[in-house]
């Protein structure tokens, strides 16, 4: 007969991750990144989850620790990742409490988390570089810089006219990658289809969320020969199904969703629904890139280049070579 586990032990805090330099989306530019850090202890054992949150729905990590401390009891009585679901909406403070109940058992189960996910194997995959909405000439630079880069995935701000000239400059700069655009959320329709041309003739691949959340509508009847990716249009289950002939690709992430458990649901409906998959990221240190890497095994697209935007990294961390990612198990969700 087994003996009985001693209760769950929940700490969270606070840490704000400075970043290289500053990073500029649509509406938007961080200098540094502040994540809510969980760790949950059963019998010596550890679990970890990291979690940025989603800026634009307020969703702050101050506000997860907050709502942790609410549910502290129901945590810590020993709660599953199902019952997490219920009991926390997507968001960070799931994703955090959710991504350390995965490590925790993958070491009280003495199996990586992969396993215990239903992969058969685990292997390095090609992630996007982020480009910043910067100006052309910084754009080109930045191209250039990101020698090993095999995908780059450049962010818009709306601009039309300044926009087609940062197409222009990364794909001079780098003729040879795979090439995505990054609207968040900053262009209307009209706007979008005088892009158009810019982006066929640079041989963009996708276009991720061109216009704002709540106006998905609008592309009912838009004809787009580059596939569509909905981020901020999809943060849960729930919002999978409306997606289906307006968006060809599901960009799933981790913090919107609330952890690798949904996560992972979502991956298979928007598949059933004959959408493709990506894994995204709201920045973070490798603890929050390893979670969405075993998700990256069921993706056609990858973009987990998160840490390489902070000053700082976890050791050991993800590696970044020839343009993939790879994720020791020793950074997160190993057996060990």
């Amino acid at each position: 007969m087994n003996a009985a586990r001693t209760p769950l032990k929940l700490e969270v805090r606070v840490e704000d991750l400075p970043l290289k330099s500053p990073f500029r989306i649509s509406g938007y530019t961080f200098t540094t990144v502040p994540v809510a850090l969980v760790t949950l202890t059963q019998d010596g054992l550890i679990g970890r989850g990291e979690a940025a949150g989603v800026y634009y729905l307020d969703d702050k990590p101050a506000r997860m620790v907050e709502t942790l401390e609410a549910h502290r009891s129901a945590i810590e009585a020993g709660i599953t990742r199902e019952a997490l679901r219920s009991l926390l909406p997507p968001g960070g403070a799931r994703n955090a409490v959710d991504c350390a109940l995965w490590e925790l058992e993958a070491r009280q189960c003495r199996q990586p988390v992969w396993k215990l996910a239903g992969l058969s194997e685990i292997k390095p995959r090609i992630t996007t570089f982020t480009l910043g909405a910067d100006d052309p000439s910084v754009v080109a630079e930045g191209a250039k810089a990101l020698t090993e880069a095999r995908a780059l995935k450049l962010k818009l701000s709306g601009d039309t006219d300044i926009d087609a000239e940062r197409v222009r400059a990364a794909r001079s700069a780098r003729p040879d990658v795979w090439l995505a655009v990054d609207a968040n959320q900053g262009f209307t329709r009209d706007s979008l289809s005088a892009l158009l041309p810019v982006l066929v003739a640079a041989g963009v691949k996708l276009i991720e969320q061109p216009l704002p959340r709540g106006r998905e509508a609008d592309l009912d009847g838009f004809s787009s020969p580059i596939p569509i990716a909905a981020d901020e249009s999809v943060q849960g289950l729930a919002e999978v199904p409306s997606l289906v002939g307006r968006f060809d690709v599901v960009n799933i992430k981790l913090d919107k969703c609330g952890g690798l458990t949904e996560a992972l649901v979502i991956a298979r409906q928007a598949r059933e629904l004959g959408m493709d998959v990506m894994v995204g990221n709201m920045l973070g240190t490798s603890l929050a890139m390893a979670p969405a890497f075993v998700l990256g095994q069921l993706c056609d697209f990858l973009d987990l280049d998160g840490p390489t935007f902070i000053a700082r990294d976890v050791e050991p961390g993800v590696v970044y070579r020839n343009g993939e990612i790879w994720c020791p198990e020793a950074v997160w969700g190993g057996a060990a």
